[in-house]
């Protein structure tokens, strides 16, 4: 047809019924879906009449022209799609992301009324745990060449859908070893959920609002596994194991339903053959390293078992990059990592990681092995905590879009050295009070800083490979995670064999003080074992408060050598700077 524009004939090809199908169901603008320009092109077309745009996509109009031409529906930085109300489809995604954390958590607590019921030794129950970490590092480096195939919206609600039929298999478990294989099935879904979420963010939030989105999302990743000791805790002491399990499938149910009908259909992109070397190297590399992570307390670091596993490790992990580089069709492009600020966020996710485990993992530690506290006790003091991170994630998100991620990361940086280097200060006198303080503070740091450094990283990328970089960034912490309490736990047995050496050479046996407290302790509880001599109650008592001693002071030295590492990481932070979107603005990215 054609229109008159200030004299002149104007032809405009009206859109056939199958692009203006394809143009709802993207839920793109009737501006943006013009049959004569090419994919990403966008604007009004000439002599396109105003009336025709309704309320909601005149808005969008103007947000898109504000916006800018890097991250409009098209764009290079943009979203995929128009999602009319983004926040709905993010909490609709925040479902399965939660569920997915909290899992990783809540079953560590039922793992004493495992071995119980289905009479299993430490080693065997230990799998229950281990494999569904070691599934996690073989499935997450397919989410990206998975997600572009058929679609994400697809690989979402199909990863949910697994994640809960696992979870109802792994609740109706007749032995340990029927719910080691559920725990596998389980994890091939939960293992998918959380790239594939942040991928569906970048691809329907503008990026000039991605601190917010981020924010939300920060919610689940910070509050979901300080939530799980505590709901597991009270299900196991209160009303049966089985439901840490049952717990995910309406809620799992509900995620499908609620996903069908909100998130939007995202595009499906040409990915070519799939990469089998890529993902025999990286599922190899991942596996071999994460178990050897999990198992080197056990077996020695030094073992013949541990060293060639961590040898075979690397060199499978080296050949996939070297394959990567390589391949026409790369299973993870791992030229994301030329983009500056994504590899400076990934050190610096590292550190954090490695900050956050260190109070998750070993204040839980002292408060049941020194004070005494039983899990759910011992969770209802981290909660606190995390709900503090909670709540500073969605403010911290808006700011992020203000100011960018270099001042709220540093804040939140100096914050949680400060409070690590607090809890170096640890005691068996120390008040439940002054912990609960300690990690209210380092909650409201973490806060302030792990969704910059995330949200940095991911905002320097282009949409269509946030895929990969998801992966990567999932992959990474994943990694980190496990590394750090390797470390830390050697780090912690290495300090305790020192203290007790040291605590044991300050005791004189002869000395006429001890000599005394000695036998006072013996003829103190010599009525209860009558069968003992007194000095040698004495010795047995002594020799336990040692033993206390020098694990917490272990414990110390652990938050110092974390306030360490913590302090180093000031040195990426540095390096962040606004990317598309941020501050209103378009600043240079690194590394381009």
């Amino acid at each position: 047809m054609s229109d008159k524009v200030d004299g002149n004939d104007t032809t405009r090809n009206e859109p056939t019924p199958a692009e203006e199908k394809d143009r709802r169901e993207h839920h793109v603008p009737r501006h943006l879906a013009s049959s004569e320009k090419g994919p990403g092109e966008v604007g009004l077309e000439v002599g396109e009449p105003a009336e025709e745009l309704s309320g909601e996509e005149r808005l969008a109009a103007a947000e898109s022209t504000v916006a800018g031409p890097a991250y409009e529906v098209g764009g290079e930085h943009g979203p995929e799609v128009q999602v009319n109300n983004w926040v709905v489809a993010l909490l609709v995604t925040v479902i399965g992301g939660f569920m997915a954390i909290l899992d990783s958590s809540i079953v560590n607590v039922a793992i004493p009324k495992i071995m119980s019921v289905f009479g299993m030794s430490t080693s065997q129950v230990q799998w229950i745990v281990t494999i569904y970490m070691l599934t996690l590092g073989v499935v997450v480096p397919t989410s990206a060449w998975i997600g572009d195939r058929i679609g994400y919206k697809r690989l979402y609600v199909l990863s949910l859908a697994v994640f809960t039929i696992g979870s109802a298999l792994s609740g109706l478990s007749w032995s340990g070893s029927a719910l080691i294989g559920f725990r596998v099935l389980q994890a091939l879904g939960g293992g998918m959920i959380m790239p594939v979420m942040t991928s569906m963010v970048y691809r329907m939030v503008p990026r000039n609002r991605i601190g917010s989105a981020m924010g939300i999302l920060g919610v689940a990743i910070i509050v979901a596994p300080a939530l799980g000791p505590t709901v597991g805790g009270y299900l196991v002491q209160y009303v049966d194991w089985r439901l840490i399990f049952y717990i995910n499938v309406p809620i799992g149910i509900f995620g499908i339903l609620a996903a069908q009908r909100v998130l939007p259909n995202f595009q499906r992109h040409p990915v070519g053959r799939f990469d089998t070397v890529g993902f025999l190297a990286s599922a190899g590399g991942l596996f071999t390293l994460l178990y050897a992570l999990s198992q080197g307390q056990t077996l020695g670091w030094t073992s013949e078992t541990i060293v060639l596993m961590l040898v075979g490790a690397g060199a499978l992990l080296i050949f996939f990059v070297w394959w990567e580089m390589l391949v026409e069709h790369p299973l993870l492009d791992v030229r994301v990592f030329r983009y500056g600020i994504f590899t400076w966020s990934n050190l610096l996710v590292i550190a954090t990681t490695v900050a956050l485990f260190s109070g998750v993992f070993y204040i839980p530690l002292f408060l049941q092995n020194i004070a005494g506290m039983g899990a759910l006790e011992t969770g209802l003091i981290l909660m606190p905590s995390a709900l503090m991170s909670g709540v500073m994630m969605p403010i911290s998100g808006r700011l992020f879009d203000r100011l960018g991620p270099r001042p709220l990361a540093f804040v939140g940086l100096v914050i949680v050295a400060f409070a690590t280097f607090l809890m170096h200060n640890l005691n068996v006198y120390t008040p439940t009070s002054t912990i609960v303080w300690w990690l209210v503070v380092r909650g409201l740091g973490m806060g302030f800083m792990m969704m910059p450094v995330q949200a940095a990283g991911l905002n320097a990328i282009p949409t269509r490979m946030v895929g990969q970089a998801s992966a990567f960034s999932n992959i990474i912490q994943r990694v980190a995670g496990s590394f750090g309490i390797a470390y830390l736990t050697s780090y912690l047995d290495s300090r305790m064999a020192s203290h007790t050496n040291d605590l044991t050479a300050a005791i004189a046996p002869n000395h006429p003080a001890v000599i005394q407290l000695l036998a006072a302790i013996g003829h103190q509880f010599g009525a209860w074992f009558p069968g003992l001599q007194p000095t040698v109650l004495g010795n047995l008592f002594l020799s336990g408060m040692v033993s206390q001693q020098s694990f917490v002071s272990g414990i110390d030295d652990v938050f110092l050598l974390t306030t360490l590492i913590l302090i180093v990481a000031f040195i990426p932070v540095m390096f962040l700077h606004k990317t598309h979107g941020e501050g209103g603005g378009m600043m240079p990215m690194g590394g381009e």
